[in-house]
Formats: C-alpha cells, structure tokens, sequence
C-alpha cells in the first residue's frame, strides 16, 4: 500500500500564508500542517487548528532557530546582540557545531519553550520538523529528538531524498535549489540513527526538496506515480502572497512563488491522480512510544 502525507510547512508565518494553507486543507489535499509559533501570525494559526485537528488534520512543531524572537527568555548564543535569531545562513553555521554543549543546551530549551506554546493552547502534537531543516544540524537533532521523546511526540521528519529538480527550473536557480537540498539530504542522513531506539519515529520515505515553492502538477504526477510502498510525506509550502510589500523577518517567504504551488494543491486532478496511482492520503497515525 502507498501512502502520502502532505505537510504545509510555516502555519503562522502571516495572515496570507495561513490563509493559502487554509485554502489548501479545506480542498481535501493538505492532511497534515507544521506551526511555526514565533510567527506573527501564530494566534490566526491557533484559530483554525481545534477545528483541523477535529477533522483529522494533524498538526506538529516547525521548529525556528533561524529567524524572529526566541520563545525562551535568557539565551545568549542562538540570538544576537538585539536578541533575535540570527538569520538563516548565520544560524546554520552556528547550528554546525559538534560538541558544544552550552548551545546544546540552549537549542534543548527553546525546542521545550516552543512545545511549551502549542501544549498550552491544547494542541496535540503528533509530529516535529523545522524551519529551514534546523532540527536535522549537529547542534539540535540530539535534542530535538529527546525532547520529542519526553513529550510523546511520535514522529520526526528526516528530508533525505534522492536528488531530482522540478521540469519548471533551469540554470542557476535550478542549481542553488539542488545545492541547497543536497546539504540538507546529508544532513538528514546522519541525523537518521539519532532515532534509533527513542521510540520516535519517521516516514519511509520523504519528497519535496527539490521542488519548495516550485511544485507543479506534472511534477506530482510523476512523484505520485514513483512513490514507493509504505509512509511518505511530501512537504508543501502554499500561500498566498500579499497586495503589497510584506515587512518583519518572515516577509520573504509569502510570496507569488507560494500562490502558484497553492495553484497546483487545488487543482482538481489532483484526486483523481491519486486514485489512478492508488496512493492515499493520510495525516500522521496516531501512535505513541
């Protein structure tokens, strides 16, 4: 049996990405929606989840290290001088490091303050990613996993995925997407044993990489008529993209680029592409350690 999990990434980000991912679980594709709580627009998210979950929809932790306000007070490696993270190419150099434990211990105390703010709302979370694939960097997956482990988070994503690049792009876009996919696949991948024994789980395989914000319906089409047997999820980022210029560290990422890969999420043919590949969709199962 074929499954697939279709996870939009970044609920939270602003008012425009979560309607676009709204837009996008109410058409029946989206099953599952990763929550970035240090977003600005984290209580628009929370307003829809209760119902989501109520339907089905499962719902886990983006885990941001990378951009905005920490959720835990006091730390001093992860944000800067004016108290915010770093941005993403400064966080994933720091993130890099092996055997620091001060930043070890840092990361381990806002993954808990970040559970912390969807726990309090009454949100039962059934799995954790991250924001930018942090949660998969030396410095975090040690404890991204024990921490998940503690409070019976069941699922862990691992991106590795064989490199492949949407028929949409070309030259050197095609080429700083590959490159960057290519360092999180590896990363993944000696991320992988980390789970081993934890009772945290991930899926058989994953999808997305190579295709964020470059989704294209022939591209599903072929990743639905490939997909291997068992449990995988496909990561997504719909949105939609703002009238005008967006402002806060989060602005870059709503965007036309968004809009065209909702675009494909409602298209129609969708369903009846997965039912002609006998692939069934699927939010996170329910199972604990």
């Amino acid at each position: 049996m074929k499954y697939i999990i279709v996870n939009a990434d970044d609920l939270g980000t602003d008012i425009y990405r979560n309607r676009g991912i709204a837009e996008a679980v109410n058409a029946g594709v989206v099953t599952s929606v990763s929550v970035l709580v240090n977003g600005p627009a984290f209580d628009d998210a929370f307003a829809r989840l209760p119902a989501w979950q109520g339907r089905g929809i499962s719902v886990g932790l983006h885990l941001n290290l990378s951009e905005g306000y920490p959720a835990c007070k006091g730390l001093s490696i992860l944000p800067d001088e004016n108290g915010c993270f770093r941005g993403k190419s400064s966080a994933h150099k720091l993130l890099m490091q092996k055997g620091n434990k001060e930043l070890e211990r840092e990361v381990a105390l806002e993954i808990e303050a970040q559970i912390g703010l969807l726990e309090s709302k009454t949100i039962r979370i059934s799995h954790l990613d991250g924001h930018q694939h942090v949660h998969v960097f030396p410095a975090v997956i040690e404890a991204a996993v024990r921490v998940a482990q503690g409070h019976g988070i069941s699922w862990l994503r691992i991106p590795e995925e064989r490199a492949t690049v949407p028929p949409v792009l070309g030259g050197g876009e095609s080429h700083l997407l590959s490159r960057e996919a290519d360092m999180f696949s590896h990363l993944a991948v000696t991320a992988r044993p980390f789970l081993g024994g934890s009772g945290v789980r991930t899926t058989n395989h994953f999808r997305g990489l190579y295709a964020k914000g470059m989704l294209s319906l022939a591209y599903l089409e072929n990743l639905l008529a490939l997909v291997p047997p068992g449990l995988t999820e496909l990561m997504v980022h719909p949105g939609r993209a703002p009238a005008g210029p967006g402002q806060g560290p989060f602005a870059a990422f709503s965007n036309k680029d968004r809009e065209s890969e909702l675009d494909v999420l409602l298209d129609p043919r969708i369903i009846k592409i997965l039912e002609e590949k006998k692939v069934s969709l699927t939010p996170y199962p329910e199972t604990r350690p």
